[in-house]
């Protein structure tokens, strides 16, 4: 289902989001972010979705970036109340979703699309994919989110690096620098994608749910503060059927039929 720009199908409880404009290398506009952020809800909505991936259609590109024409026609206001302010409160849902997110990266991720994958929890990227954020190129710094994102999830001075040389890395790179969880050949990676999102997705979703939770506001937490969190959080866990019937079955030897509750 979907519209012209961004399509979603379903593989057993993984939902793949699929955005869908190779004639531009899946370059984001208003109305892709828009249609974008509605697929994310539906998936989000359905009780039967546990993991939501996130890929693009064709063989060049995950997404290349923004639509550099569309960008080219802004002025400050415009772009403070129109662009970037969807595309932060997109990547916004995208990152606080409360089901587990793979970024399939199967192409060129640059710019608005490596910013994409940041929101992302996991990220499984083609040998031949390429990444980064060159908007220093053009004059610009990375705005959807990526130069504050970008410095908390890899080491500070190699963030600066890419946004201030704006260079181009490859995927074996990205994953030395700690920006991607693996990296595999490109024919092999919806294969690699869903064998990590099916093992995610047997595991409790409401789990998942908290530890999600957690797992956001804790990282903007002193860490006393953040224990506390923890401390009540999994506390909470333990009054779910699924804490119980996860000892239960490591106890009597079986594997646990995890339902949410």
């Amino acid at each position: 289902m979907g519209d012209a720009t961004v399509r979603s199908q379903r593989d057993g409880a993984v939902a793949i989001i699929t955005i869908d404009r190779p004639e531009v290398l899946n370059a984001l506009d208003l109305a892709t972010l828009r249609a974008l952020d509605d697929r994310v809800a539906d998936a989000e909505h359905d009780p039967d979705v546990r993991v939501i991936v996130f890929t693009g259609a064709g063989d060049r590109a995950f997404v290349a970036g923004g639509d550099i024409a569309d960008l080219n026609s802004r002025k400050a206001l415009q772009h403070y109340f129109e662009f970037a302010d969807v595309v932060h409160r997109v990547f916004r849902h995208i990152e606080a979703c409360d089901k587990p997110t793979i970024s399939a990266v199967n192409g060129w991720a640059l710019g608005g699309g490596t910013e994409l994958m940041l929101a992302t929890d996991l990220r499984i990227v083609a040998d031949s994919a390429k990444l980064g954020v060159p908007e220093i190129t053009l004059g610009l710094f990375p705005g959807a989110g990526g130069s504050q994102r970008l410095m908390r999830q890899i080491a500070p001075c190699k963030a600066r690096e890419l946004m201030f040389t704006g260079d181009v890395i490859d995927a074996q790179t990205a994953l030395a620098i700690g920006l991607v969880n693996k990296v595999v050949p490109r024919a092999a990676l919806m294969a690699e994608v869903m064998t990590m999102a099916s093992k995610i997705a047997e595991k409790s979703p409401l789990t998942l749910r908290i530890l999600k939770r957690g797992l956001l506001a804790g990282g903007d937490m002193p860490l006393a503060g953040a224990l506390a969190h923890e401390q009540a959080l999994v506390s909470l866990v333990f009054d779910s059927d699924d804490a119980h019937e996860g000892c239960s079955a490591f106890l009597e030897k079986r594997k646990p039929e995890f339902r949410g509750r």
